[in-house]
């Protein structure tokens, strides 16, 4: 066991969980805030799409995404064309990012979308007052008053992404050197009885995830008061 053969597993799940948080940041925030603001037809079933990926089993979960990148899904057939290799999205850490970004969704929207319903709507009232429109005052007003519940609820998504092993499984594989992550490198020194490799990964994640779960915690005591 040496500090190099865990430094590429530990790097990919960096990478994978620092940008599937960024697409959480991209994508979920916007989701929360209309979540949070907005009544519309069909917002009960948004929640549930959303909420889906927290209470499915991830390799259902990965079955499902598997539809989507694999050689006959939209993605797949679209990454297929654009990049000419046979496999397409399947069997790349890009998979990888895919399953950890759709595993951290609900974290990162449920954790910002109570931060901004918390937001007085009397702010945002004034702001309207005062002649701004509704992205002007969502940007200026609400996002920022919910800032701190909205970082956490990141905080968390990347904690989740950190730790993702069934959906990544199914659509990006386990293969060394090029999707392994730190969960499922785990898993591959279990398999083959390299306990002080896999003790030395379980104390490394258990260490990250103790830290971003002590940030996320302070943020959230901190937004509510």
């Amino acid at each position: 066991m040496d500090f190099a053969s865990i430094a590429f597993p530990l790097r990919l799940s960096l990478q994978v969980a620092g940008i599937s948080t960024v697409l959480v940041a991209l994508l979920g925030v916007p989701l929360a805030y209309v979540l949070a603001t907005r009544d519309f037809r069909g917002k009960a079933a948004a929640g549930v799409a959303v909420m889906l990926p927290m209470v499915l089993p991830p390799i259902v979960t990965g079955y499902y995404l598997l539809l989507l990148v694999g050689r006959n899904g939209l993605l797949g057939r679209a990454s297929r064309a654009l990049t000419g290799t046979a496999v397409g999205l399947t069997f790349t850490w890009q998979a990888a990012v895919i399953a950890s970004f759709v595993i951290a969704l609900p974290l990162g929207v449920t954790t910002a979308r109570s931060a901004i319903a918390a937001v007085d709507p009397a702010h945002a009232d004034a702001s309207r007052t005062l002649g701004r429109g509704e992205l002007e005052t969502a940007i200026y007003v609400v996002l920022p008053l919910a800032a701190r519940g909205i970082v956490a609820g990141l905080a968390l998504a990347f904690a989740r992404a950190l730790g993702e092993f069934g959906a990544t499984i199914m659509v990006a594989g386990n293969i060394p050197g090029q999707t392994n992550t730190m969960a499922l490198e785990v898993y591959n020194a279990v398999i083959y009885g390299d306990w002080k490799t896999a003790t030395l990964l379980v104390v490394v994640f258990t260490a990250v995830s103790a830290a971003v779960l002590l940030g996320a915690g302070r943020l959230s005591a901190e937004a509510v008061r």
